[in-house]
């Protein structure tokens, strides 16, 4: 039957399949850093119908697929299965359309997010979805996922952006629903089913993204707050006066400000005194005066009323850099840290200082030598906590770690994942934010469109 099934494939796909040693090694992971493992077949298909005849093709072999874009999830969610197929859209990279009247965008799941967001600035407008992989990951895979980013506060998720989709169901059949009103009730919303699905109902293929009007200008202010309690009167009081020009509220506690600025020379510490709590504000609006004049307004309120104890107003765009490198130096880990356990959690807003505090305390209470970072969008509830044990080397112990943290997460009545999905590493916990008739519903909705459950297999659900 494994020769028949090679034989379909080479004859549907010539040289755009590959088998066994030939599939180059990044297709054997995501960034999850789980072992890696060798599909048995790689495709990459270009259209739409040929995702379809792969689906086709090992829907009859009962073959099990696994879809992959950038790569670059965090919860092993693109990860393949061994005896299975990868299935790569790496190459459906089209922008098929900028519309300027109706401010949307069609394009394939293959394109890189940094893509669509130049190609949306070229044409006068913004694509409000961002994240930082957006260089690397692709629409199709933030889709799956529903990512979420830095500026969730203002635009919300990634399926806020959508308006359409195509998708093709594990049998090949190719559903087309390219919509580009921000009208339309006829019936169920059925993106919805596929939009941070992980990839486990369907294959997005192509989708239709809601553009915005481009803020011409943007202004950043870096505070320090006393604590947790001065930084929730600082979000209420931006929120009020700012409405929707507040697009960022970046949030960083000293355990992640003080070792990432001490521990890389080309960070710059904004603020020489330390702080409580430290916070990065963005706003964007159509006048430059404008807004830097409504965030320095918004700061004099949170200075006298003691909310902010310390703050900075970058005077050019390098300064601003300057600000944003630190909140964006997560990438550099590796350089001060060894092997990591990291989380994306989300919280009730006002109940993240308390579990920050718990969280961390816990951690070096059990491990003495603990290196434990916590960091945040908070405006949207999202917290992000990564731990190092120095003294366990590369024998880290995620499992334990994982029940800690998750469990105050759960505590304090959050989710185990606020914006990376559940993938294979999350899946186990996932009734600790899932109840039962939810669990059992979602199953039943995978069972309905995969029956034979070769699409994603293992992820997210088993069933």
């Amino acid at each position: 039957m494994q020769d028949h099934f090679a034989e379909a494939l080479t004859a549907e796909f010539g040289q755009d399949v590959l088998f066994g040693h030939d599939i180059p090694r990044r297709f054997y992971n995501d960034w999850a850093g789980l072992p890696p493992v060798a599909p048995r077949a790689l495709v990459r298909p270009r259209t739409t119908k040929q995702v379809s005849a792969v689906m086709r093709i090992c829907s009859e072999f009962r073959v099990p697929v696994t879809p992959q874009g950038g790569l670059t999830g965090l919860n092993g969610g693109a990860r393949p299965i061994e005896g299975g197929v990868a299935l790569s859209l790496d190459r459906m990279n089209e922008i098929e359309e900028i519309d300027t009247v109706m401010a949307t965008m069609t394009l394939q799941a293959g394109v890189v997010l940094g893509v669509a967001q130049r190609a949306a600035e070229d044409a006068g407008l913004f694509l409000g979805l961002d994240l930082g992989a957006r260089d690397s990951c692709m629409i199709g895979g933030n889709l799956s996922t529903n990512a979420g980013g830095n500026r969730v506060i203002r635009f919300g998720m990634a399926r806020e952006h959508v308006l359409g989709i195509e998708v093709v169901l594990p049998d090949g059949t190719i559903v087309t629903s390219l919509n580009k009103m921000l009208k339309n009730n006829a019936g169920y919303d059925l993106k919805q089913f596929f939009i941070g699905s992980e990839g486990t109902l369907g294959i997005i293929t192509r989708a239709v993204l809601r553009l915005q009007a481009k803020p011409t200008e943007l202004a950043s202010a870096f505070c320090g707050c006393p604590d947790f309690a001065s930084l929730l009167s600082l979000l209420k009081n931006a929120r009020q006066r700012m409405g929707s020009a507040l697009t960022s509220f970046e949030v960083m506690w000293p355990s992640f400000y003080d070792f990432m600025t001490s521990g890389l020379p080309h960070l710059r510490r904004a603020l020489n005194d330390p702080h409580g709590i430290y916070v990065l504000i963005e706003t964007a609006g159509r006048d430059a005066a404008e807004n830097r004049l409504l965030l320095e307004q918004v700061l004099s309120e949170a200075l006298e009323s003691g909310a902010v104890t310390d703050a900075v107003l970058p005077s050019s765009e390098r300064e601003t850099r300057d600000l944003w490198a630190v909140r964006d130096s997560v990438s550099e880990y590796g350089k001060l840290m060894g092997p990591l356990t990291a989380f994306d959690v989300g919280l009730p807003t006002s109940k993240a200082g308390k579990a920050v505090e718990q969280i961390e305390a816990a951690i070096r209470a059990r491990w003495p030598d603990a290196i434990a970072l916590s960091y945040g969008h908070i405006g949207d509830s999202n917290l992000h906590i990564v731990c190092n044990i120095p003294s366990a080397g590369d024998e880290q112990p995620h499992e334990a770690i994982t029940k800690l943290v998750f469990g105050f997460v759960a505590e304090h009545g959050g989710t185990i994942s606020a914006e990376h999905g559940i993938g294979l590493l999350k899946k186990p916990y996932l009734k600790l934010s899932r109840s039962p008739e939810e669990l059992e519903l979602m199953a039943r909705i995978k069972r309905a469109l995969d029956p034979d459950n070769i699409l994603n297999t293992g992820k997210v659900l088993s069933i």
